[in-house]
């Protein structure tokens, strides 16, 4: 088992951010790599076993299944349903937690992966959609100068 994380400490209220990323279908509205999901079969978002769909030009190029949503805690965790990309066992946990300058957001997932497709796998998901995330929402929070 492999594991990815990503943390950033941003200056904002848990709750407050929570409220922008708390929303499972909802990452295209906070990170600016991910292209809008759709959530199949009219399920309700905020509950587990809901589905979201991302697609590129036209194409499903990524299936994601809800397995928990917890707003007292500020977490969501979910599941690759469907994916072109090698691994397997694939669970993320996007949280957000109270720190001394406002909120740590946390991005981590465990997977299951060939040892050599590992440093891609972190390229692709821990630097390319997880930091890429993070830092977004680090300069949406910044205080003004």
């Amino acid at each position: 088992m492999h594991t990815l994380t990503r943390t950033t400490v941003v200056t904002a209220d848990p709750d407050a951010v929570w409220r922008v990323i708390g929303k499972f279908g909802g990452l295209a509205d906070w990170h600016p790599l991910l292209p809008p999901s759709v959530i199949e079969d009219g399920a309700d978002p905020e509950t587990p076993g809901a589905v979201q769909a991302f697609s590129v030009n036209g194409q499903v190029v990524i299936r994601e299944r809800l397995l928990e949503k917890d707003n007292s805690r500020r977490m969501l965790r979910y599941t690759i349903h469907e994916s072109a990309v090698p691994v397997s066992d694939y669970v993320s946990t996007l949280s957000v937690h109270p720190h001394e300058a406002g909120a740590e957001i946390r991005w981590a997932a465990t997977y299951e992966a060939a040892d050599a497709l590992v440093p891609e796998i972190e390229k692709q998901f821990g630097d390319n959609i997880y930091a890429t995330g993070l830092d977004a929402l680090k300069e949406r929070f910044a205080l003004p100068a």
